[in-house]
């Protein structure tokens, strides 16, 4: 046979100039290896520095009169381990939304919020504690009833635990706590992620003395909206903030924050503005809920704001208030129950803006008696003579940003005045709660 197999071995050594030859071939290819080791290192770089997607914390409502948690995680999150914060905490928060002077003396520890999720989460108490501790807020814990958990009824008997409403309401709990750290808080956990245990747990977070209630779920926009309106939602005095969603205005939007009875607080993305008066630049969130109700009325408050009537016609609008919620700009969570204590990324979702503006409107004074129904105070501050983002500005008008595509622009499109994604605006202070 020929060719190279029939090589004899004294042939397939080389010697004298066929030396360097080789040495020359052998040092291409070894190059030509480590650059292609190199290309799939930096590719592997690329991938790793590249955000993970964030999902919903909760599953996907199972049923007509069920819902879901609007807590936004990253995927896969469960395989890292953080040793420290990640997003921002308490002080940078209260700093945004001008509360700093306000947050450690306001108000007094009779100040009652209340937190209404689905399930248990048997760590919270000592989350919550590991979380004030690290940020240098007072302590608020079981034992003195600065912090209550009780089950939908009152009772000492608390439901199934559940890992990711847990998460949602070591949030709901740390975002209050971070606004408003000498208020109490009574969370009340409802046996189940529907309207009706969501519903009564409402009721008695109110019944317990809560005079703010956050709510950080939602559902369907229904025809029964208007009877869940009547039995959970009815409490004149009380101030109730629900998230408006996290899937943008394509989805239509969420009750229960479509109610006339609640404020409906929808998402932005927060970020550092150095040289800024304010210290940071607002904008609408991509993925806040927003839109016109098929089924609820708009109220008075809102018929009186032209471009709104002219948004949803006799429509309830939403939102009226927003705060950050786009997880690339979320906040520091801390859980042991679901995660190994220092979420490994930042929470996001409108599950974080409704907290907050309940820890503001908790500061603007509900515990004391004062405030109204709904948002109808928020648009009366609104449409006070004070230009919108000046120094006495009640709120901080979000005008850029969009929430998707829609046919009446100012559904889905921040602008100057109220508009769907973030309503009046962010928090400027108390004034305006």
């Amino acid at each position: 046979m020929t060719g190279r197999h029939s090589a004899t071995p004294a042939q397939s050594i080389p010697t004298g100039a066929h030396v360097n030859q080789w040495r020359h071939i052998i040092r291409r290819t070894v190059i030509a290896a480590l650059a292609i080791v190199a290309s799939f290192s930096a590719a592997g770089l690329a991938a790793a520095a590249t955000p993970t997607a964030h999902g919903s914390a909760c599953a996907r409502p199972s049923g007509p009169n069920a819902v879901r948690c609007t807590a936004l995680v990253r995927d896969l999150v469960r395989r890292q381990v953080a040793t420290t914060p990640q997003g921002y905490g308490p002080a940078q928060l209260r700093a945004a939304y001008g509360l700093t002077s306000l947050s450690l003396t306001n108000p007094t520890t009779t100040q009652t919020v209340g937190i209404v999720d689905a399930f248990s989460d048997p760590h919270l108490a000592s989350d919550v504690a590991a979380y004030r501790q690290h940020f240098g807020l007072p302590a608020c814990t079981t034992s003195t009833k600065c912090l209550r958990i009780v089950g939908q009824t009152g009772s000492a008997q608390l439901p199934d635990a559940n890992a990711a409403w847990g998460l949602e309401t070591t949030l709901d709990a740390e975002m209050v706590s971070a606004i408003c750290p000498r208020c109490r808080i009574v969370v009340v956990e409802a046996n189940s992620a529907t309207y009706g245990d969501l519903g009564t747990a409402e009721n008695e977070a109110v019944a317990l003395g809560a005079r703010v209630v956050t709510n950080s779920w939602g559902g369907s926009d229904t025809r029964l909206d208007a009877t869940y309106d009547a039995h959970y939602f009815n409490h004149p005095g009380v101030a109730i903030v629900a998230s408006t969603g996290d899937s943008g205005y394509a989805a239509g939007p969420i009750y229960p924050s479509t109610s006339p009875n609640v404020i409906a607080v929808g998402g932005t993305t927060l970020t550092a503005a150095v040289g800024t008066a304010r210290g940071y630049g607002e904008s609408a969130w991509s993925g806040g809920g927003s839109g016109c109700s098929a089924y609820e009325p708009m109220p008075a408050w809102q018929a009186t704001v032209p471009s709104i009537a002219s948004t949803c016609g006799k429509r309830r609008a939403v939102a009226d208030v927003s705060a950050v919620a786009d997880p690339a700009t979320g906040v520091a969570v801390y859980d042991t129950y679901g995660y190994a204590g220092w979420y490994p990324g930042m929470i996001g979702g409108t599950s974080v803006a409704a907290p907050i503006v309940a820890g503001v409107y908790a500061l603007g004074g509900h515990g004391a008696g004062a405030g109204v129904t709904g948002a109808a105070g928020l648009y009366t501050a609104a449409n006070t003579a004070v230009p919108a983002n000046s120094a006495n500005s009640p709120l901080f008008d979000v005008i850029s940003g969009a929430n998707g595509s829609c046919p009446t622009l100012l559904a889905c499109t921040a602008a100057t005045g109220w508009d769907g994604p973030s309503g009046l605006g962010s928090p400027s202070g108390i004034t305006g709660f």
